[in-house]
């Protein structure tokens, strides 16, 4: 069995919504929330799970409720670079780590258990990262989100072993004869990317010591490092069920309203 560790990163100055993982939605803690996320996802799994933080008030909140909870620096240039802080601080070598962002509440649990599966079968992959294949109306639905915003929503090929053979904030592959093919096919060729990650080991220490890429800084896609580098991404085919089409992360005080709204509409994990 693949031992694993669940880092749940947890900042509480967020410029945009400070206090963030300690908001209430539905009447419990966000980060309460995700932890609940993390330990459905791993049953019967050999997993260790884990808050990092850089707040006291985070920290109190984690051993009231009987939490782990690791303090890390708040001068971490990316996600990536928190993980490798915390496993270090940790003093472990899990075989397999995976980073549950601490304001992404509506994340499915079986989300991590597919994680750790894929890697479970694949041990050669240096990163697991989730993804799911949109029907014709989520494709319509990102294309106007695109004009708006158009670095929203990431998008991602693979090969037919499902590794990934590049991510993009374009949409990405083009589709010819469209109307032909969605006369024939329920869904679209289009794979979005979930941003969540489950690095090997030694793969994740070697990720934090190279340069940013050129590609990686024109796409402002982190993974992307992986793949200029070399580097193995294999997927996780996922789907969000009833909850597909649902929001990502909290990132504002009005996402509290969005994820209440899902969770009255479908019921919760």
């Amino acid at each position: 069995m693949v031992k694993t560790l669940v880092v749940i990163p947890a900042r509480y100055g967020s410029t945009r919504f400070p206090g963030k993982p300690l908001a209430k939605i539905a009447g419990k803690e966000m980060l309460l929330r995700v932890y609940e996320i993390a330990k459905k996802g791993t049953k019967n799994t050999d997993a260790h799970i884990v808050v990092a933080t850089e707040d006291e008030r985070i920290k109190k909140f984690c051993q009231e409720k009987g939490i782990e909870c690791l303090m890390t620096s708040d001068k971490c240039k990316t996600g990536s670079d928190r993980i490798c802080e915390a496993v270090q601080i940790l003093g472990e070598k899990p075989d397999f780590i995976i980073n549950l962002q601490g304001d992404n509440p509506v994340c499915p649990p079986n989300f991590v258990a597919e994680l750790i599966k894929t890697f479970e079968e694949d041990q050669s992959a240096d990163l697991v990262t989730p993804v799911t294949q949109l029907n014709w109306e989520e494709l319509d639905e990102l294309r106007e989100n695109k004009k708006v915003t158009p670095f929203s929503g990431t998008t991602c090929v693979v090969d037919k072993d499902n590794y990934a053979q590049w991510f993009s904030k374009n949409i990405i592959p083009a589709i010819r004869k469209e109307k032909e093919l969605r006369e024939k096919e329920a869904k679209s060729p289009i794979i979005r990317h979930i941003g969540m990650y489950g690095y090997k080991y030694d793969a994740l220490f070697k990720f934090s010591k190279l340069d940013e890429g050129q590609l990686e800084k024109l796409e402002g896609l982190e993974q992307l490092r992986f793949l200029e580098n070399g580097m193995k991404i294999k997927v996780a085919k996922v789907d969000y069920g009833a909850f597909r089409g649902s929001m990502g992360g909290v990132d504002s005080p009005e996402d509290i309203k969005r994820a209440e709204e899902l969770f009255e509409k479908y019921g919760e994990f």
